[in-house]
């Protein structure tokens, strides 16, 4: 017996000890347990698909041939207010790690802590800014370090097992995201998270960083000690060339990757839906695959999925101008948004398999979809009205002199109402109202009764306000539209200035003052049911045009599943509605707008059941005359 146990223990450790993988920079590849290794892998974001469909997809991605899955983690979903934390649900990070290992895929894991990835503030949590009003993220502020420390300490060890030297999958660790394009270039920084990030790996997986082959990216990103990486997306056989030669540059030797080869784009609110072409993408990757290459690829994104709640980000590409992200994340990936084989996945797989061999997993087919029937639904309550605010909006802070700012209230998303008096004495009919640094978008209400919108996307910051509201309360209702995700230092959210009136002769403004502010977060669904459950009387007020202009107005009805066979991934076309978010059996499943081009909300079959489902809509601008929300069996993004 104790031969048997030598025998194993031996065993055990001659494996382990055998679990390595590192760089090779004299024949430039990676070595997997001394053996050259080479990886196409995929991006997929675990908190942009519900948990129950996370097998099935990572076994799709490994069925297209792909080896390895690439991952996000995403902070301020796992550490929504300081203090606390979330590892269960869509937030089990360690449960998808477990699947993608058990379909045999190897892990590239990024944590961060800044992820970018067109998520609210590049997945930095607000309440940093609560918490620190002057903080400097992704520098070397002592405040921001200390922050990353405590939240390293927290998520790190949990995949201390899973690293390949321990015997787990995860072979790549990513420090930082994308840093040069910041253009801080802040060694220190670098430097801190590099050891920080170290001293949970240890040589049990190999660090690495991604940067653009953009101006001095490339150069600012790079980390002494760690594995550099560039991303690109379509090019010829000569831009492949120039990519690779800059990472050259401050890289002379070590295997070539690729780590976020585009399949896609991401799009905005207003504008068209973003598509990239299949053959370009298999052309491209054939190049980087081939000699004198052999790079390793990750597709970004292989899945994109949906951005549920409020964590669409937004963007403005260092031009400012504020660019909101639509709900869908499909991106014009291989997988679509409810996880179906695209053509494109086909083609990508048809080349992947002229280079790697294609794994004997079958080729799923699509999800089961389908057009309910259409509901009614019927008019709760107003939110400016006296049982909305009771039940959906924070305290008010009465007779405020500032106009604090969401992080002030310690607010992640939602709604914030500021409201005042106007000047008793207008000397110009009509005056303009002005709003200065509007974070994003407001309705203006005098008395409760709409006149005008504001917008920072599209640069409107005033209105006319007749003389005959002189001395009547004005209500302004500002929504966050979603922090950006990309070279912004901190996108904090309210109105940041000044509100002015022009009560006199030109240039004379009147600034107001003495704020009322109630926050509207819609975070705790337990406030929504308790306006559901109340004994609210409300009768929506009619308009021609069903637009409400007595403030925005929950909606709610029930949308009724015989069977468990009936059950289906299905799409809520809302071209009859105007802009809000929509609550699926207590979940916030995200925000739709009829601007387009996003012109359907993705409802997976795992968000119903069988029998009662509750539809709960919070809209903002206008509904239509019959109230019915309609279903369809595909996704439309306005492109006829």
């Amino acid at each position: 017996m104790f031969r048997s146990f030598l025998f194993l223990f031996i065993y055990f450790v001659t494996c382990h000890a055998q679990r390595t993988f590192e760089v090779d920079h004299v024949n430039n590849v990676f070595l997997k347990d001394g053996q050259p290794f080479q990886y196409v892998a995929g991006s997929f974001h675990y908190f942009r698909a519900h948990p129950d469909t996370w097998q099935d997809k990572l076994s799709k991605m490994r069925a297209g041939g792909l080896n390895a899955v690439d991952i996000y983690v995403q902070w301020s979903l796992h550490n929504p207010k300081d203090g606390q934390y979330n590892f269960t649900g869509i937030a089990d990070v360690e449960r998808f790690i477990q699947l993608a290992t058990q379909e045999d895929l190897y892990i590239i894991l990024r944590p961060g802590p800044y992820i970018c990835a067109e998520i609210d503030n590049g997945g930095l949590p607000y309440w940093l800014a609560t918490k620190y009003p002057n903080i400097r993220v992704r520098t070397n502020d002592p405040d921001y370090l200390r922050e990353v420390s405590i939240w390293y300490n927290e998520l790190m060890p949990r995949f201390t097992k899973y690293l390949y030297g321990n015997g787990g999958n995860i072979i790549m660790v990513q420090v930082e995201n994308e840093y040069g394009a910041y253009k801080y270039c802040d060694e220190e920084y670098k430097n801190f998270l590099r050891d920080l990030t170290l001293n949970f790996t240890s040589d049990k997986a190999l660090l690495f960083t991604t940067d653009r082959p953009i101006d001095n990216e490339l150069r600012c990103g790079y980390t002494k000690d760690v594995f550099a990486t560039v991303d690109f997306g379509i090019a010829n056989e000569k831009e492949v060339e120039y990519n690779f030669q800059r990472l050259r540059e401050v890289q002379p030797t070590g295997p070539l990757v690729n780590s976020e080869f585009y399949t896609g784009w991401l799009t905005h609110w207003q504008e068209p839906n973003a598509r990239r072409g299949a053959a370009e993408l298999a052309a491209t990757l054939r190049i980087m695959l081939s000699e004198p290459y052999k790079a390793n690829v990750n597709f970004y994104m292989f899945f994109g999925g949906t951005n549920y709640g409020f964590w669409a980000g937004a963007n403005d590409w260092g031009i400012g101008k504020y660019m909101a992200d639509i709900t869908s994340y499909d991106y014009d990936a291989p997988l679509s948004e409810p996880g179906d084989l695209t053509p494109k996945f086909y083609i990508l797989r048809s080349v992947i398999g002229d280079y790697l061999q294609l794994p004997p997993v079958p080729l799923s087919d699509p999800s089961k979809k389908k057009k309910y029937e259409s509901i009614n639904v019927s008019a709760v309550d107003s939110l400016l009205s006296s049982t909305g605010r009771a039940n959906l909006g924070s305290t008010p802070i009465v007779g405020s002199d500032r106009l604090l700012t969401f992080e002030e209230l310690d607010q992640f998303s939602g709604f914030v109402l500021y409201e005042t008096n106007l000047p008793k004495v207008f000397s110009r009919d009509p005056a303009n109202l002005i709003v200065e640094k509007l974070r994003d978008r407001a309705l203006v209400y005098i008395e409760n009764r709409f006149v005008g919108a504001l917008s920072r996307e599209n640069d409107i910051k005033s209105l006319p306000i007749s003389k005959g509201n002189a001395g009547k309360k004005v209500q302004i209702l500002v929504e966050n539209q979603g922090r950006i995700n990309f070279q912004e230092n901190f996108d904090l959210k309210g109105i940041l200035g000044n509100v002015t009136i022009q009560t006199y002769f030109e240039p004379y403004y009147e600034e107001l003052s003495d704020w009322t502010i109630t926050g509207y977060p819609f975070e705790d669904y337990n406030q929504i049911e308790a306006l559901l459950k109340s004994d609210t009387v409300y009768e929506l007020p009619k308009s021609k045009n069903g637009f409400l202009y007595d403030g925005p107005v929950i909606f709610q009805g029930t949308l009724n599943i015989p069977t468990k066979e009936e059950l289906a991934d299905t799409w809520w076309n809302y071209k009859n509605w105007g802009k809000g978010s929509l609550f699926v059996n207590n979940i916030n499943l995200g925000r739709y707008w009829s601007v387009g081009p996003q012109m359907t909300l993705y409802i997976a079959k795992e968000f119903l059941k069988e029998g009662d489902n509750s539809f709960v809509i919070l809209e903002l601008q206008r509904a239509p005359s019959d109230l019915k929300v309609d279903f369809s069996n595909e996704a439309d993004y306005n492109e006829d």
